[in-house]
């Protein structure tokens, strides 16, 4: 079977954000040049009991390809389950463990970044998947350690799982996502493991993905937080430029509306209010269209509203 990924060039991953990378927004980064989707953290305890509402966000756009699902779990069997249950869903292309969410209820659960506290432990979670898994790839998202810094030995353990690739975010679980960004430590992994690395945090904007990928000779960037309000960065990045019109930004914005409409019902309307909160910063007027969006709650209401601000300003 061919390979979905090519790492003989920089990939472009869209990372999993909880509340946001759902699929219109996973969607619209495909479209304007994301190589990579992955689901939002799945809780393997929730896909185990087929919650309803964990089912509906592991469903994916047609252009979402390739696409992974993203899991955290702190029990090799209830991973295990989880896995076995994604591997009857066509579409996927890969599982990522999520070794790095700081959140304290993941954290406290004994998942995420707390994985790193206990590699052994990480390697058995990690193992399991790749154990049972029918999917093309296995990937795991992690940080560079707990409290410590410890990039290499991370990297190595998932490595020694059989991993396809890891994504690093270049801070430590202390750090949340204040502390200043350590590319070193990302450089530091690379040159220790043969697996490829993705590079994660901070990378906001074109300049910073490419100074980025030059000093840590990492694999691809994956950009989160970045792209939320500036989806176009893939484009960016993609293309080469540096510059986007309004004109395209009204568009993207516009059908990314759209398409939160067609996949959340009505509830879109309100749900899209805080990603035009992103959508509208810097601009002149955005207090304004914030106060006036917010107590918006008609479709088409909400759509006028929308062009008239990206038109005008």
């Amino acid at each position: 079977m061919q390979k979905k990924l090519d790492f003989s060039k920089k990939l472009l991953i869209l990372a999993p954000l909880a509340g946001y990378t759902d699929l219109p927004f996973r969607s619209i980064a495909k479209k304007f040049g994301a190589d990579l989707t992955i689901s939002e953290m799945i809780s393997s305890n929730a896909l185990v009991y087929k919650s309803q509402k964990t089912l509906k966000m592991i469903e994916k756009s047609p252009t979402e390809d390739p696409y992974f699902v993203q899991i955290a779990g702190n029990k090799p069997e209830l991973v295990r389950d989880a896995v076995l249950l994604l591997n009857d869903i066509d579409g996927i292309d890969g599982i990522d463990l999520n070794c790095g969410c700081p959140a304290p209820k993941v954290f406290n659960h004994g998942s995420g970044s707390n994985l790193l506290g206990d590699l052994e432990k990480l390697k058995d979670i990690l193992s399991t998947v790749k154990k049972y898994s029918n999917k093309q790839y296995t990937s795991a998202k992690v940080r560079i350690g707990v409290n410590d810094k410890i990039p290499v030995e991370i990297g190595k353990t998932v490595e020694d799982c059989g991993a396809d690739f890891v994504s690093v975010h270049g801070r430590t679980r202390a750090g949340k996502y204040k502390a200043p960004v350590d590319y070193n430590a990302i450089k530091a992994m690379k040159s220790a493991i043969s697996i490829p690395v993705i590079a994660n945090g901070d990378i906001k904007d074109y300049n910073k993905a490419k100074e980025v990928l030059e000093f840590t000779n990492a694999n691809g960037v994956m950009i989160g937080r970045g792209s939320i309000g500036k989806p176009w960065i893939f484009h960016q990045l993609k293309h080469g430029i540096e510059d986007i019109s309004l004109n395209f930004k009204k568009e993207i914005i516009l059908e990314h509306y759209d398409e939160v409409l067609k996949f959340h019902g009505l509830y879109g309307v309100v749900m899209f209010r805080k990603l035009l909160h992103s959508y509208s910063k810097g601009y002149k007027g955005a207090s304004e269209f914030r106060d006036i969006i917010n107590i918006i709650k008609d479709e088409n209401v909400m759509r006028d509203t929308i062009e008239n601000f990206f038109t005008r300003i």
